[in-house]
């Protein structure tokens, strides 16, 4: 390792405020000519992982590492959704969508040298199911899992017990990433620290200094990769060295220093530093549920739909991206963003609309009282909104979208926890409003909030027309009858104000001279095969 990569990181001394212009979404440094194998990528990660077990993770900063270590039966493409042939060369799927028959590559290994067959896969599946909640997110993809079946050596079926169409695009992730047979001979807590981690990926894990650094290396003899990767064999790089470096001042300060060759998670404020001058900014918004103001609707005022309908209006969306964010981010127009296939533009629906929340509220009876806050009956017009502030800037956003509802006599009131607090209190369904987000690039995900056979956050009841287009979404994968279900699901939500559609979380990843291809996965989490040094 060079002496600027393994020079302590240091924060930053003077930290400039520039206005940020238009980023790009190209995901290399200075042209350096044609990629070259070779050398350790040194990138920042924001948080010291929960779990390297890309099949338990949940974070951003676990998936980012755990991404490389893994293969998936399929891909998705970034760019159109489409799902893409990995370990996988082809697939079929029943009519109902409750079974997946899917044709396994030949020749592929686990770094222990061990075959990626049929069988492989099934312990695999079998392994997640049975962590149950520790899946954290592969729990949901395999909710309604029955089984695995090896038909042969290179064929296996997957089972579900009810339509899930869902499962296609779930398959590309990498919380279905396929581990060897050995790794569940150790604990699902060893796993998370790095034993026994066995994968196919293209890098394989070296070391994890708990609030320090993780390092991985490249595979040898690695000839497998995904169908839209840039390049086939090996990775170009040797190593990557993820160094946890919390603070977002120390970020920005070491990689503007040379000792960091890219850092994750760069803050609005930053964002300027890195536009030109030998930087650049790979940029993707987040696909799934955007960040949003989810009602409980049977709490207090959030219980009358025109109240939530004026609080929706009364929010001014480009306001809070302009003021706190970024022109990286872009104001919600639905409840899925952008990114997320059968995503459909509801941004008229949700145009700021102040003199529209005012005549709602009116025409309902709420009157404005001594300190402009409204009063129907005696009781207030104001509701609570449940938050951790995982995303730096939630904080900022919603005292900015307070001051906005205060315009229209609403009196929105923030209750910051811990994460830890936040979800003991979000499964009592103790809140009015919850602000979260959501990645997963399938509109699948509304279902896991909305309806009323899964976590139902709104608290709706059963039989809702929301319900019929969830389980039509889910019961196909023919997009003929998949997207105007899910289309209508998400117009349903929008209208009828379950949710409140605030803004698109965006991954933002400054990049020095020296890295080139720093790429996003369908997901918006990092897939360095592609990335080299010079």
């Amino acid at each position: 390792m060079s002496s600027r990569r393994s020079a302590k990181i240091v924060p930053a001394t003077a930290l400039v405020l520039l206005v940020a212009g238009c980023s790009s979404t190209a995901a290399t440094g200075a042209d350096a000519g044609p990629p070259k194998p070779g050398g350790t990528l040194t990138i920042a990660v924001g948080s010291n992982p929960d779990c390297l077990d890309p099949q338990q993770a949940g974070t951003n900063a676990s998936l980012n590492v755990g991404r490389q270590l893994v293969d998936s039966l399929t891909d998705q493409d970034p760019a159109t959704g489409q799902i893409k042939p990995w370990l996988a060369e082809k697939w079929e799927s029943n009519a109902t969508s409750t079974s997946f028959t899917f044709h396994l590559r030949s020749g592929v290994t686990f770094s222990d040298g061990t075959p990626l067959d049929a069988n492989a896969v099934k312990t695999s599946f079998d392994g997640i199911k049975a962590l149950g909640a520790k899946a954290q997110l592969g729990s949901g993809y395999l909710a309604s899992y029955s089984g695995s079946t090896v038909v042969d050596p290179q064929t296996v079926r997957i089972d579900f017990s009810v339509p899930s169409a869902q499962f296609l695009q779930a398959s590309s992730t990498m919380s279905l990433g396929i581990l060897a047979p050995a790794a569940y001979q150790k604990t699902a807590d060893q796993r998370c620290q790095g034993d026994g981690l066995i994968g196919s990926g293209p890098f394989v894990f070296t070391s994890f200094k708990q609030n320090a650094d993780i390092v991985i290396a490249k595979r040898k003899g690695y000839a497998w990769g995904s169908s839209l990767w840039q390049h086939q064999g090996e990775a170009y790089l040797d190593k990557v060295d993820y160094k946890i470096v919390p603070e977002p001042g120390v970020r920005t300060g070491s990689l503007l220093s040379g000792q960091l060759d890219a850092t994750t998670e760069v803050q609005p404020v930053d964002e300027g530093q890195f536009q030109g001058n030998g930087f650049s900014e790979n940029t993707r918004p987040n696909p799934g549920i955007v960040f949003n103001l989810q009602a409980n609707i049977t709490r207090g005022v959030l219980a009358d739909e025109k109240v939530r309908q004026a609080v929706s209006k009364g929010i001014n969306r480009q306001e809070v991206t302009d003021t706190v964010l970024s022109p990286n981010y872009k104001p919600a127009t639905s409840i899925l963003a952008s990114t997320t296939p059968l995503y459909t533009d509801l941004s008229t629906d949700l145009a700021f609309d102040p003199a529209g929340a005012t005549a709602l509220l009116d025409a309902d009876g709420w009157v404005p009282g001594p300190d402009g806050i409204r009063v129907k009956n005696g009781q207030r017009l104001t509701a609570k909104v449940l938050f951790a502030s995982v995303f730096n800037q939630s904080q900022s956003v919603l005292e900015l979208v307070q001051q906005q509802l205060r315009k229209i006599g609403f009196d929105l009131q923030l209750e910051l926890h811990t994460s830890a607090e936040t979800l003991q209190i979000q499964q009592r369904f103790d809140y009015d409003f919850l602000w979260y987000n959501v990645t997963r690039a399938d509109p699948d995900i509304l279902r896991n909030g909305f309806s009323t056979k899964a976590n139902n956050r709104s608290r709706l009841a059963p039989g809702n027309p929301l319900d019929a287009q969830l389980d039509t979404e889910a019961s196909t994968v023919d997009p003929a009858t998949r997207k105007p279900a899910a289309e209508q699901a998400q117009r349903i939500i929008v209208d009828q104000a379950y949710s409140i559609p605030v803004f698109e979380l965006t991954q933002v990843v400054a990049v020095g001279q020296n890295a080139h291809a720093v790429n996003f996965e369908a997901s918006s989490r990092l897939q360095l095969f592609d990335t080299w040094v010079s």
